[in-house]
């Protein structure tokens, strides 16, 4: 193969690039017979261009059933995982294939990237459209590095020092259970999982656990050495809340016992206004683009921030989770 052959077999793919959607590869003509020969054929290509923009939501793919794209996430990823530590419960579609998360469909799901808590954070998302609702229900994406320069410095600069704290309670009337978040209820495979992750732990009953853990709030991307807002310190906070779902909630378990909360590296409570400046900063860098049926949407989990947005009628995407990273660093004042 000479050089020329081989530099258009890892260039990127062509993508359409309009004012306020990411970037789109559409395929010509009918959809593949198989989505996932095609995802094999172009993996190098599709991940150069998920490197050179974030994102990449191809067009014409034709996914119309979980099976397929648990074949797809294989042939794109170099590892599929199985999520630990999920905010909302998934129902299992496929091997290594979930549901989106399970969150009432007026609500919106703010800016966040998958699992930035965790001691072992998905490196890539692929979230594949097999219904599309009837209106709205948008996954939007936003640059945490573009996020990043657009925040204040100074509320920047106290949570690059600080980190962010994220408590959690799990109770078996409120939240995720033990079960759907850690995959066992027994309580020594959860303390041993709790020690390895740094995650400290305080047992109220045989099934109820609080827990603490601290993590950083600003990434230097592995990739492209730039420093994005890296961490889920306005999604997870008790200010995004419904507020009639906040009051309910404080007033039944306390702040306490929120199913989760996010705060200051220290340990102190976040502001409103922090909250608010954080998610307002989110929506004025978000790329919005309409589902389809068979969309497939390709995220760089340490870049992207994503959302989804309230909809209305049936709305089905099938999301698989692969090449984790672990060892990200600590806060500098850890």
């Amino acid at each position: 193969m000479d050089v020329t052959s081989q530099a258009a077999q890892t260039a990127p793919l062509e993508v359409i690039r309009t004012e306020g959607s990411p970037a789109v590869h559409h395929l010509d003509g009918p959809a593949p017979a198989d989505p996932a020969v095609w995802v094999t054929e172009h993996r190098s290509r599709l991940r150069a261009t998920v490197a050179e923009h974030g994102a990449v939501l191809v067009r014409g793919l034709g996914l119309r059933d979980a099976d397929t794209v648990a074949r797809v996430g294989r042939a794109y990823l170099d590892r599929v995982v199985t999520e630990r530590e999920g905010f909302a419960p998934r129902r299992l579609l496929a091997d290594g294939v979930h549901s989106s998360s399970e969150w009432p469909a007026h609500q919106p799901m703010c800016m966040h990237h998958e699992l930035s808590y965790a001691h072992e954070v998905p490196g890539t998302l692929l979230f594949a459209c097999l219904t599309a609702p009837e209106s709205g229900g948008v996954t939007g994406v936003a640059d945490s590095q573009a996020v990043l320069e657009a925040l204040p410095a100074g509320l920047v600069a106290r949570f690059e020092e600080e980190g962010w704290q994220l408590t959690r309670a799990y109770t078996d009337t409120v939240g995720v259970g033990l079960a759907d978040s850690f995959g066992t209820a027994a309580r020594a495979a959860v303390e041993a999982y709790c020690d390895a992750g740094g995650i400290t732990y305080e047992w109220q009953s045989d099934s109820e656990l609080r827990t603490r853990q601290r993590a950083a709030a600003v990434l230097r991307h592995p990739g492209n050495g730039r420093r994005g807002w890296f961490n889920q310190i306005a999604f997870l906070n008790e200010w995004t809340l419904d507020p009639a779902i906040r009051e309910y909630l404080t007033f039944e378990f306390g702040v306490d016992g929120l199913p989760f909360n996010s705060l200051h590296g220290d340990g102190t409570r976040l502001d409103e206004e922090t909250v608010v400046t954080i998610n307002d900063v989110y929506e004025k860098h978000t790329l919005r683009e309409p589902w389809r049926n068979g969309d497939l949407m390709v995220v760089d989990n340490l870049r992207m921030a994503h959302s989804r947005e309230p909809y209305e009628g049936d709305r089905e995407i099938a999301v698989v989770l692969g090449d984790p990273v672990t060892g990200l660093p600590l806060p500098k004042g850890h």
